[in-house]
């Protein structure tokens, strides 16, 4: 083989090992992020079900508050995927800054005021109990929307936290 030749294929070699290097440490991110988010907003869910009803009045069952758990999860991947695309830097919210913020609180709120909308007034799922207080004019819960302006930037914190110490833990293992 001619030495141009080895040199390209040897150039080819470290570019689809970068490109599975990104793509591995992307779904790292993406799997830490809905991770933290579940594990966040449980708490969270299970704390607001009794300002719910569900079929018939009864109380929201502790394995529906694990599937909202599992859609915030997903939530805040697409808030992920927003700041990404707005900011255009994969790492933003490691040190968001007011524009940083501003995605999250945007995406939060716009994703709580969707979501309640259509599945308290829409899809008729569930019922706002009595002590829920409601957000005039768009006649939605205050508490769940609370929890998309504020849970993630907490979250987003907790992963960033969580990726350096991980990250720390693999340099030292491997000898960096």
């Amino acid at each position: 083989m001619s030495q141009e030749l080895l040199l390209a294929k040897s150039e080819e070699d470290v570019s689809a090992s970068s490109s599975e290097h990104w793509c591995g440490d992307l779904v790292r991110q993406l799997t830490m992020i809905f991770v933290v988010a579940v594990l966040v907003n449980y708490p969270w869910e299970r704390l607001q079900s009794p300002l719910y009803s569900h079929s018939g009045g009864a109380s929201i069952p502790w394995w529906l508050c694990l599937a909202a758990s599992l859609a915030d999860g997903l939530f805040l991947v697409v808030i992920f995927g927003i700041g990404w695309m707005t900011l255009g830097r994969r790492t933003w919210f490691e040190q968001p800054g007011v524009q940083g913020y501003l995605v999250m609180l945007t995406s939060g709120g716009a994703i709580s005021v969707g979501i309640e909308w259509t599945t308290v007034h829409v899809l008729r799922w569930w019922t706002y109990g009595e002590q829920m207080p409601l957000v005039p004019i768009v006649n939605i819960g205050l508490v769940p929307m609370t929890q998309m302006l504020v849970l993630p930037p907490l979250i987003f914190r907790g992963v960033t936290v969580v990726s350096r110490y991980v990250n720390g833990m693999r340099a030292t293992a491997c000898g960096q």
